[in-house]
């Protein structure tokens, strides 16, 4: 990994690559390496300042965030509510789930953003440990054919700290800071989210509800992705190195 990630680069991947390259490849089963980037981590069987030690080569000794493939509860895969807690404290989610779009305006999944808390619920105490967890569209499914479905056999996690001001792993460099060549291969526009009425993960099936629906609809009645969306990256890490310079 240290011949890929030079000094002055990290592992920034967006949320368009962490759905649609690394999720979308794990739950297809297509990659055999998959793992030693994004390790598979059963995140509420620990505390949140465990995980950096669990964390795959990509986010190795990296002190803003680090990334896992989450393996679906088995209460979750009978048709019950996951459970967020851990052996000091638990997982709160914040707000509404919301749809990830890819940069060609494509709906990709759902977003969904928890703060750890420490203590047991209802009176832990908020910390700065966050984490969004994101949930791949079932693209066997036709928007047409009903309520969207979500794959839940994995997610992708990306676990951070707050820092009370812009993320980082958010920032893209462009052509003006003299990193022509990893401007290229951001995507035109950082995926974007719409807000979605209720939580779409408390069940197996992942209905997200007539809202979504909606959206998913009118994706479809205006033609969905361009050319190439669906075009694969062949290397699981080039389009993810982001420069640290910035």
């Amino acid at each position: 990994m240290n011949s890929v990630v030079l000094p002055g680069y990290r592992f920034y991947p967006t949320e368009e690559e962490l759905i649609d390259f690394f999720l979308r490849n794990k739950l297809e089963n297509r990659r055999q390496d998959m793992e030693v980037v994004v390790p598979v981590v059963d995140i509420y069987n620990f505390d949140p300042w465990q995980l950096s030690q669990m964390s795959g080569e990509a986010c190795r000794g990296d002190d803003e965030q680090w990334i896992f493939f989450c393996p679906r509860q088995e209460r979750e895969a009978q048709g019950g509510r996951p459970t967020r807690t851990t052996p000091s404290g638990y997982w709160k989610a914040t707000g509404s789930p919301s749809l990830v779009f890819s940069s060609a305006n494509r709906a990709l999944g759902m977003k969904r953003t928890m703060v750890f808390y420490e203590g047991r619920a209802p009176t832990g105490t908020s910390t700065k440990w966050k984490m969004n967890e994101y949930r791949a569209l079932d693209q066997s499914v036709s928007a047409a054919a009903g309520p969207p479905k979500f794959r839940s056999e994995f997610s992708v996690c990306r676990v951070y700290t707050r820092s009370g001001c812009i993320r980082a792993f958010d920032r893209r460099p462009t052509p003006a800071q003299g990193v022509e060549e990893a401007a290229a291969l951001v995507t035109p526009q950082r995926a974007s989210t719409a807000s979605v009425a209720h939580d779409s993960f408390n069940s197996s099936n992942g209905a997200a509800g007539d809202g979504l629906q909606r959206i998913l609809e009118g994706q479809h009645q205006h033609g969905g992705a361009g050319a190439g969306d669906n075009d694969e990256v062949d290397d699981p890490f080039t389009a993810c190195i982001r420069s640290g310079s910035d």
